[in-house]
């Protein structure tokens, strides 16, 4: 009776270091990373997209007031 209490406590000490190894490897930098998408993600890139027309936009508007306010001196000059 005492050899078979001894073979359960062994199995359940093998197990429980088993799954604290498991759970070791996984959070350390030893695992691999997490699979990356092949392609890009097309709603974030939109998004982009659309940020990038905005700002696009406002420098447009702002360089469009300046030229039309007449406040604007070109000077030119001979190249060296």
């Amino acid at each position: 009776m005492n050899e078979s209490r001894n073979r359960w406590q062994m199995l359940i000490a093998f197990n429980v270091l088993c799954l604290a190894v498991g759970w070791w490897y996984s959070q350390s930098d030893a695992a691999p990373p997490e699979p990356r998408q092949p392609f890009a993600n097309p709603v974030q890139q939109r998004e982009q997209m659309i940020r990038l027309l905005q700002e696009s936009n406002q420098l447009l508007r702002e360089q469009n007031e300046l030229l039309k306010s007449g406040k604007l001196k070109v000077q030119v000059t001979a190249a060296k």
